[in-house]
């Protein structure tokens, strides 16, 4: 892949709207569906950055996107970093 690349786009995959990739420790990678509009509610109902928030975005995540079971902390791990990000990038455009 070249770097002219447009994020998102591989050579038989066109990008998708609602679609993010999440890179693991290790260098894995997800691509999941409808993960920024779950950050955006689960930070709309007021959830405080921790684990039950993150098991929480699991759940939601699990609804369109297969998550292996034996990789679920791996997610909630992941999960509970990226809405940490959020909150705080919210926090900083108020």
């Amino acid at each position: 892949m070249s770097r002219d690349t447009e994020k998102g786009m591989y050579c038989c995959v066109p990008p998708m709207p609602g679609r993010r990739m999440l890179v693991f420790p290790g260098g894995s990678q997800a691509g999941v569906m409808g993960l920024d509009e779950i950050l955006a509610a689960v930070y709309a109902e007021g959830r405080r950055v921790s684990v039950d928030t993150a098991e929480e975005i699991v759940e939601r995540l699990a609804v369109k996107n297969y998550i292996v079971p034996s990789s679920r902390k791996e997610y909630r791990d992941l999960l509970l970093q990226e809405y940490r990000k959020y909150v705080e990038s919210r926090a900083q455009s108020k």
